[in-house]
């Protein structure tokens, strides 16, 4: 249920440089070059949030990130253009470290992340993968002269941040996604952050629980669930639950494919197996008993009474 689209699998090139000016060919591969008059126009005053589990711990300007972290230019196949691209981007172990300079205790690589973007996708991501080398702030598409090439089935425009990754190994977008208009970066744990998504009536290893860690690492992105989550698609769980309205095996088969019901931004699922579609299911099956609506109209509410 992430709605961006899934990785293509290709052959892929790569080269990473000090950033050339703008327009000129990519340089040779461990070559550098100077920055001229012709670098793409930038907003220096973009910012970028950081939280500490729930706390607002400092939030910067591009032009503080770029007078402390020396940028480069990143060239790598994009899935989302489908072809090769060209940023201008800091490197993530360095924008966090100055981000949560004297705040985040212990190695950052063992603490949860969540990434938070301006149009509602949200994704959680452990440190360890978010740090595992390669991850990119890009600031800049270092193509045009200030603009951006719009993005993604709905055409966005992904300012004033862009996360990307340089290595050939890191396109498949369920392991390595990329958000744009990236926000917040925020040091929680999936549960403090997401409390009304965990099945907490059904037990460890049961079918609901294994389609909880399915949602969790597919679907949060985009859905919510008690209003929780993504707010790219629905809403999942209330005021009614999706199985309350969908017959369970249109559900299953609009995950694996919903283009084959109508066009959208959801993509397919083809790597989940029947089995992981059961979990699904019994995941929001076992949540029909968990409703919890903070959004849900009152009985002091004008217009509205309860049932006794």
């Amino acid at each position: 249920m992430n709605t961006r689209l899934t990785a293509l699998s290709l052959a892929l090139s790569i080269s990473v440089t000090a950033c050339p000016p703008a327009r000129r060919p990519p340089s040779e591969p461990g070559a550098t070059t100077t920055l001229d008059a012709a670098q793409p126009t930038i907003d220096e005053r973009a910012t970028i949030e950081f939280r500490l589990e729930g706390r607002s711990v400092r939030t910067l300007t591009l032009r503080a990130l770029r007078e402390r972290v020396i940028e480069e230019t990143v060239t790598n196949f994009d899935p989302y253009y489908g072809r090769d691209k060209r940023f201008r981007a800091l490197p993530i172990e360095r924008v966090l470290a100055i981000g949560f300079e004297g705040e985040a205790t212990g190695p950052l690589a063992t603490r949860p992340f969540v990434l938070r973007a301006r149009d509602g996708y949200t994704v959680p991501l452990a440190g360890e993968r978010l740090l595992e080398g390669g991850g990119y702030l890009a600031f800049a598409d270092d193509e045009h002269v200030g603009r951006w090439d719009p993005i993604g089935p709905r055409r966005s425009d992904p300012a004033p941040f862009y996360f990307v990754w340089k290595h050939p190994s890191q396109v498949n977008l369920e392991t390595h996604p990329r958000p744009w208009q990236l926000a917040v970066i925020e040091i929680a744990r999936y549960e403090a952050i997401f409390p009304h998504t965990v099945p907490t009536r059904a037990a460890e290893g049961s079918p609901a629980r294994r389609g909880f860690a399915t949602f969790a690492r597919e679907c949060v992105r985009c859905h919510a669930i008690n209003r929780e989550g993504g707010r790219i698609g629905p809403e999942l769980n209330v005021p009614q639950n999706i199985t309350e309205y969908r017959p369970v095996e249109q559900i299953r088969a609009y995950i694996r494919n919903p283009l084959t019901f109508r066009y959208g931004a959801m993509p397919a699922h083809l790597h989940l197996t029947d089995a992981d579609l059961d979990d699904l299911v019994a995941y929001f099956t076992a949540m029909r008993e968990e409703k919890f609506d903070p959004d849900a109209p009152r009985a002091s509410d004008a217009g509205y009474a309860r049932d006794p």
